[in-house]
């Protein structure tokens, strides 16, 4: 095998597009899910599930923070491929406990471990794709987390139909995934870091205009998104009437979302970033709010699918307003974007399970998810009004 064939850029970006399907899709995002399984099987109250949701989210948030300090000894290629393999320990080690604080526990460093493999995944990826003439192939890379969820909810219904229980499906998805690891390892090879070191600099920094809006924005769309990312199908499994929908929800959320970052690049683009940020957090909003009040199945599919179409697009366009923002080397500024994001959708889904708990419906926290993305909206439009 050549290294020319080894690095093709239509290669690399399906290697990338698999490892985001493996340690996003399946890593991170699989607990939605088998979430109502393990809510009737083990039993797990709601609240459980949303702490447990919620350790996920801080180590995703930990570890996004740590794999771009920069300051990391070692290869790029060993620290993604590591993170996949512990990505996929992490699912399969699921399956063998019980115990609430152990779960919390495996779901934090399968945070960490996914955030890891995102961050060294487009290290290794996006400035090869760049250097070689070809980033428009980031829209593949990136649609592996749409096609790692719809991926995930095949698997989860495919091992349910067979008659698999919760633990079944944890170790199935364990299993799944390391197998997608070994073909990754194949798809991309290592590569010398060509990447510039960032300079060195001292003392506190004014945020430019409109970047403390932008970061405040991401914080609330990490709560509005991530109460109906994690409680869907419960929602559904939860209301006689919506029930038949349940094993194509998440289905349907992946498959939106897979093409949602290459349509929400072309909308921003005709309208500037901030208008189709905001435009994409009104409608994940209308969204949230058909999750509870939907009387049928059409309603909470048509739900999913605004989902799905919004949220990887929304994260996308963040980054990319950052990005623009941003005044020289542009790590702080994601970092803190980051930050905020990951504690937004940490707190998310624990506040949200108790108050379902409490009350016993989803809708008081959806409805108030819905109204952290409108304030996220006009937040957002802020700056733009001022240019």
């Amino acid at each position: 095998m050549t290294h020319a064939a080894s690095s093709s850029p239509v290669r690399l970006a399906l290697g990338g597009l698999l490892s985001l399907a493996a340690a996003m899709g399946i890593g991170r995002f699989v607990y939605t899910p088998v979430l109502p399984f393990m809510i009737g099987q083990i039993p797990l109250s709601k609240a459980d599930g949303g702490l447990i949701a919620s350790a996920n989210f801080l180590g995703y948030l930990v570890g996004a923070l740590a794999a771009s300090s920069g300051s990391l000894p070692g290869s790029r290629r060993v620290w993604f491929l590591a993170s996949l393999v512990a990505s996929s320990a992490f699912s399969f080690a699921m399956a063998w406990t019980d115990s609430i604080p152990v779960f919390m526990f495996l779901r934090f460093l399968a945070g960490l471990a996914s955030a890891f493999a995102f961050v060294f995944s487009a290290a290794l990826i996006l400035d090869r794709l760049a250097q070689a003439g070809r980033p428009g192939l980031s829209a593949l890379y990136f649609s592996g987390v749409g096609a790692g969820i719809a991926g995930s909810a095949l698997i989860v219904s495919g091992l349910a139909a067979m008659g698999a229980d919760w633990q079944g499906l944890w170790t199935g998805c364990g299993v799944i995934s390391l197998a997608l690891t070994a073909v990754i390892a194949w798809m991309i090879p290592d590569a010398p870091d060509t990447s510039p070191p960032a300079p060195v600099r001292s003392g506190p920094r004014r945020l430019p205009p409109g970047l403390p809006q932008l970061i405040a924005a991401y914080g609330l769309f990490g709560i509005g998104y991530v109460v109906t990312a994690t409680f869907i199908a419960v929602i559904a499994r939860s209301d006689p009437a919506l029930a038949t929908a349940e094993p194509y929800l998440w289905l349907i959320v992946g498959l939106a979302a897979a093409p949602s970052i290459f349509i929400w690049n072309r909308i921003a683009a005709r309208m500037g970033v901030p208008r189709a940020y905001a435009l994409a957090c009104v409608i994940e909003a209308c969204g949230v709010a058909l999750s509870v009040t939907a009387s049928g199945p059409e309603g909470i599919l048509l739900a999913a699918f605004l989902l799905g179409a919004t949220f990887m697009g929304i994260t996308a366009l963040g980054l990319i307003e950052a990005r623009r923002l941003s005044t020289g080397d542009p790590r702080r500024t994601i970092a803190l974007m980051t930050a905020s994001f990951g504690l937004g959708q940490m707190l998310g889904p624990s506040l949200a399970g108790f108050a379902a708990g409490s009350t016993g419906s989803f809708a008081l926290p959806s409805a108030g998810a819905a109204i952290c993305l409108l304030l996220a909206a006009g937040l957002v439009l802020i700056p733009a009004r001022q240019h």
